[in-house]
C-alpha cells in the first residue's frame, strides 16, 4: 500500500508542536517503530510490545494502526520538520466508552529525558482528538519517568492496580491515572 493514507485517516488529527509532529503513522514507519521496539527497556515499559520483537511485528502494528476498522489512533511523533527523526516514539489514544479514551506512549531510548514525551502527550491531550471527557492512562511503577509525564499534563493519581506485559510475561504493579476534561 506504499505510504497511501486511507480515505478515513485523513480524520485523524495531525497535530504541531513546538519541535515536531503527531502525525498518523505510515508504513514507512514500522523500521523506526522496529528500531526503537527492540530495545528492552522501551518494551519493558509497555504492556503489548514483546521482547524480542519477532519478525514482521512492527509492520503488523502499522497495519493495525491504519486500518479502516481500529479503536485505537497511533500519532507518530515526528521530528522531521526540525532535523529530527521521523519517528521519536508514539502516542496513542483507545476509544474505551463513548466519552472515554485511555492514553498511551512511549519514545526511544535515546529520546528520555528531552521533553518529546510530555510535548506530545499535552499536545494530544490539549487537542482531545477523540472529545473525550475522560482520558485514562497508566504507569508501571518502575517507571516513575512516565508517571511524570503524566502528572505534568494534568492527569491525576487514581490508585493502584496491575497489568500484563507481554515483554515481561508477567503482571506488573501499575499506578492509574485520570485527567477530566474540559
Amino acid at each position: 500500500m506504499n505510504d497511501l493514507i486511507a480515505p478515513d485517516l485523513k480524520a485523524q488529527a495531525v497535530i504541531a508542536t513546538e519541535r515536531f509532529v503527531l502525525r498518523p503513522l505510515r508504513q514507512s514507519d514500522a523500521g523506526l517503530i522496529a528500531h526503537y521496539t527492540q530495545d528492552r527497556r522501551v518494551a519493558d515499559g509497555t504492556r503489548s510490545i514483546p521482547h524480542p520483537l519477532p519478525p514482521g511485528a512492527a509492520e503488523a502494528y502499522v497495519k493495525r494502526a491504519i486500518a479502516h476498522d481500529r479503536d485505537e489512533d497511533v500519532w507518530a511523533i515526528d521530528g522531521s520538520n526540525k532535523q529530527l527523526a521521523e519517528v521519536l516514539g508514539v502516542v496513542s489514544l483507545t476509544r474505551i466508552g463513548p466519552d472515554q479514551s485511555e492514553l498511551g506512549f512511549w519514545v526511544g531510548s535515546g529520546f528520555w529525558n528531552t521533553g518529546f514525551a510530555t510535548e506530545a502527550v499535552a499536545a494530544l491531550v490539549a487537542a482531545n482528538p477523540h472529545h473525550s471527557r475522560t482520558l485514562f492512562a497508566e504507569a508501571f511503577q518502575d517507571n516513575p519517568g512516565s508517571a511524570r509525564v503524566l502528572t505534568n499534563c494534568g492527569f491525576e493519581y487514581l490508585g493502584d492496580a496491575e497489568s500484563w506485559s507481554v515483554a515481561r510475561d508477567a503482571r506488573v504493579p501499575t499506578w492509574t491515572y485520570l485527567r477530566k476534561m474540559g
